[in-house]
């Protein structure tokens, strides 16, 4: 028998107490407790696993219990690479069957791998490294997680507790240095803290969303302890989060004076495409989206219009211009998204998100979960009217202005023929892990995410190199579906290294490289800001040797009417594929051209 937990409320589903195994439960099984949808829960544990909450082993180490202490609170990964001062947590790992060790070629890429996987899971996974050099290579990543609010558990070797303070050998002041970035920050320096230390790493993790850091020194790591380990259950509490039917009334009367609403889903409406959908459709309201929020409905439904802010369609620029009211759910309101000052009814479950920018006629404070339905049967069914009508019109003209763009006779191949493309043949339940650079603005901008389909990417740091590393989480986690890479050749570049991890792993990954010779953003910046195109040409290797050469699969496109079938193989096959792609860094067509 197994248990699961419910990412939003944090609700444990017992199979030996509910009497049916999770996976037998309906697919639209919802949460008892918040509402959510069966795809919101993972997996915390299994048979023995669930029940042993004694170590008796005689040479049991304090690292030994920190590892089992992990793996009862469900964590089932650690990224990293070994080095001397880590050695006895990388040995626990190396003996414990429940828990999978990933190795990275470089530590960022460890902070990466973990935050990619609390933004698809909603749960916890580690990054280790060695103190010094190992430690301050994991800060990129893990601001990435800070920012975009993905748990995580960072553990650090360190030097020997006698060796801190005088400047010992890849000594630097670790706690010092994970203090900014972290919600949760401890070096344990005695065997009596580990179990209680490493629970509340990972429920500061899980609860603050954001990253948690236990530094080890090398000495403590491999002292003999033996200790209980804290359960998981009873442990949480719940996070479910509604509001009193009073301000469910009100904003409802908000909604129902509005003549022309428009819905605006961030990241934080993933999992309740349903409910918004459901709203809409009742209020006859079109759904646009941020960037974050790509693939919360299926963009392909009549009242989605696109996305909004700065890679945003055409339509949604229009009608959230034109709105009376805004309904925003789950949008932190970057000045990316540029979401305007209007009359607004707000849903998030942070209360420092409700107004950030300007003041809300209604706030709702909760999960989207609970609220959404709520407000979905307080406010009134309009009939069809003129405003669907524009809404249509509207859609039809952008979606006429990217069949014009994608045109697949251009050479260099057109980024946004690419698009097409691959909008064509990735499938229904892709998982896209998508990098930082011009590949990523024309992705927001042109694709169109399916139901089944999720998207990741560094949302507010916007860090290059994060695609591949999210990609090969992405494909351990779900080993069976089709993952895909949307990558440029600067991003790519920084991370190629992993590409023998693909390999080595049997990570059937496929990266699309976007190749344009250029930093080709910072090339578009240099152009707004009126400043010469300087020092962002780059020069490659080629990627699909490269590939090869890794062991995988390497597919160079180099002409329009060659792309359509290099796609196809690079997906038919079951092998990690880079498809180096030769495409053009300018963003729009010329007129001349046209």
């Amino acid at each position: 028998m197994a248990k699961y937990r419910c990412t939003v409320c944090n609700y444990v589903y017992d199979e030996e107490v509910e009497g049916v195994k999770f996976r037998d439960l309906p697919e639209n099984w919802r949460c008892p407790v918040c509402n959510s949808p069966k795809s919101t829960y993972v997996f915390l544990c299994e048979g023995e696993l669930c029940e042993k909450v004694e170590v008796k082993e005689e040479e049991s180490t304090v690292s030994d219990v920190l590892v089992r202490q992990m793996v009862e609170w469900g964590v089932n990964y650690v990224f990293g690479i070994p080095g001397s001062s880590s050695l006895g947590v990388v040995e626990a790992i190396r003996k414990n069957k429940d828990i999978k060790y990933v190795q990275v070629r470089h530590e960022q890429t460890a902070a990466f791998m973990a935050s990619a996987y609390g933004k698809l899971t909603g749960h916890v996974a580690a990054c280790l490294t060695i103190a010094g050099p190992g430690a301050t290579n994991l800060a990129t990543g893990l601001h990435d997680a800070a920012l975009d609010h993905s748990p995580v558990l960072a553990l650090t070797g360190m030097v020997t507790r006698q060796l801190i303070g005088p400047g010992s050998f890849q000594e630097i002041d670790q706690y010092s240095f994970f203090e900014p970035l972290t919600v949760f920050n401890k070096i344990l320096m005695s065997p009596g803290q580990t179990a209680t230390l490493t629970t509340l790493a990972i429920k500061h993790s899980l609860l603050k969303r954001g990253v948690s850091h236990i530094g080890i020194p090398n000495d403590v790591q491999k002292l003999p302890y033996t200790s209980p380990v804290i359960p998981f259950k009873g442990r949480m509490p719940s996070s479910a989060t509604s509001q009193p039917d009073f301000l469910i009334r009100k904003a409802a009367e908000v909604v129902d004076k509005a003549e022309r609403p428009v819905i605006i889903a961030g990241f934080g409406g993933m999992g309740h495409g349903n409910e918004l959908l459901e709203l809409a459709e009742k209020i006859k309201a079109p759904i646009t989206t941020t960037f974050r929020g790509k693939g919360v409905i299926d963009e392909y439904h009549p009242l989605y219009v696109g996305s909004h802010g700065t890679i945003g369609s055409t339509a949604s620029s229009a009608l959230v211009e034109g709105a009376d009211l805004l309904i925003v759910v789950g949008s932190s309101f970057s000045e990316m998204t540029q979401i305007p000052e209007k009359k607004t009814v707000q849903i998030d479950m942070d209360p420092m998100m409700i107004a950030r920018r300007y003041p809300v006629e209604a706030a709702l404070l909760g999960n989207c979960s609970e609220l959404l339905p709520k407000l979905r049967d307080n406010v009134k069914e309009r009939e069809d009217n003129v405003y669907l009508e524009k809404i249509g019109e509207l859609k039809n003209e952008w979606l006429d202005l990217l069949k014009e763009e994608a045109d697949p006779s251009k050479t260099p191949i057109r980024p946004q023929y690419i698009i097409k493309v691959l909008n064509e043949k990735l499938a229904d339940d892709a998982v896209i892990a998508l990098d930082v650079g011009e590949n990523g603005w024309w992705f927001g901008r042109n694709f169109w995410m399916k139901k089944g389909q999720k998207m990741l990417m560094s949302g507010y740091l916007a860090s290059m190199g994060f695609g591949l590393p999210a990609a090969l989480t992405a494909q351990l986690v779900y080993p069976e579906r089709q993952v895909a890479c949307i990558t440029g050749d600067g991003g790519f570049s920084m991370v190629m290294g992993e590409f023998m991890n693909a390999v080595k792993y049997h990570l059937p990954v496929k990266v699309f490289v976007f190749n344009n010779s250029q930093f080709g953003m910072i090339m578009q910046e240099q152009k707004v800001e009126n400043y010469p195109n300087w020092q962002t040409d780059l020069y490659n290797c080629s990627f699909a040797d490269y590939a090869d050469n890794c062991g995988g699969i390497g597919i160079t496109v180099k002409s329009p009417e060659k792309l359509e079938s290099a796609i196809s193989k690079a997906l038919s096959v079951n092998e990690p594929v880079v498809v180096d792609i030769e495409t053009d860094a300018r963003r729009f067509i010329p007129l001349e051209e046209k």
